[in-house]
């Protein structure tokens, strides 16, 4: 498969999204310009543009399109803003947030899969800063955030999260059970008061740790 396929795979995939209703045009310009099929395992090189998730190793998938890109425009990133990625997975998601501008921290349980993702991200020339631990309590060190992200499902909303948030933030989290959930669009209106949106029909891989799964819960549904 050369270059070119490529190309025009990734814009096709681009006008589907647009189809679908993503409208923020930066949000679809990195989309078009990040190479996703980069961040797919070899073996599914060829459906690196489906609109569709794929398996990248420790049961973790690559997000499809559609919904790295509605929970993108969701997070409304501005060139500069602080974002913290709970989940790195792939890194096909931090590539996005840095193709926009964002200065990315990102977080994941998976040492051989942060690994992966950030080498791929530095040869791709973005810039992502990196670490393995729980995600479900996020990453204080470098808080609070212009946004937050999160790639794994939760049964309930983190405080941790919330609490890393700066006033004016958005957090971007699935919560449900472990079959299906709502995507949590969640503004932080001041200290004591959040703004919280809700779009069913999603469905993650479960977010571990102490705010969210438990390792057996999550072994026993066979994820």
């Amino acid at each position: 498969m050369n270059l070119g396929r490529f190309e025009e795979e990734r814009k096709a995939m681009v006008e589907l999204l647009r189809r679908r209703g993503i409208k923020d045009e930066n949000v679809l310009r990195a989309m078009e310009k990040v190479p996703r099929h980069l961040f797919v395992p070899e073996a599914f090189i060829h459906y690196a543009y489906d609109d569709s998730a794929l398996p990248i190793g420790c049961s973790q998938t690559i997000s499809q399109p559609y919904t790295v890109a509605y929970m993108t425009e969701a997070l409304e990133v501005k060139p500069g803003d602080k974002i913290l990625e709970v989940g790195t997975g792939s890194g096909y998601q931090a590539a996005i947030l840095a193709e926009m501008g964002a200065q990315v921290f990102t977080i994941e349980r998976y040492e051989e899969l942060l690994k992966t993702a950030l080498e791929t991200l530095s040869k791709l020339g973005y810039k992502v800063i990196g670490t393995v631990g729980d995600g479900s309590i996020g990453w204080s060190e470098f808080a609070p955030y212009d946004g937050i992200i999160v790639t794994a499902a939760a049964p309930k909303l983190p405080k941790s999260l919330v609490k890393q948030l700066k006033v004016g933030g958005r957090l971007v989290i699935p919560i449900g059970d472990l079959d299906v959930q709502e995507l949590y669009i969640v503004k932080k209106i001041d200290e004591n008061k959040l703004s919280i949106k809700k779009k069913f029909g999603f469905k993650f891989v479960p977010l571990i740790g102490k705010e969210g799964w438990s390792e057996n819960t999550s072994r026993n549904n066979g994820k």
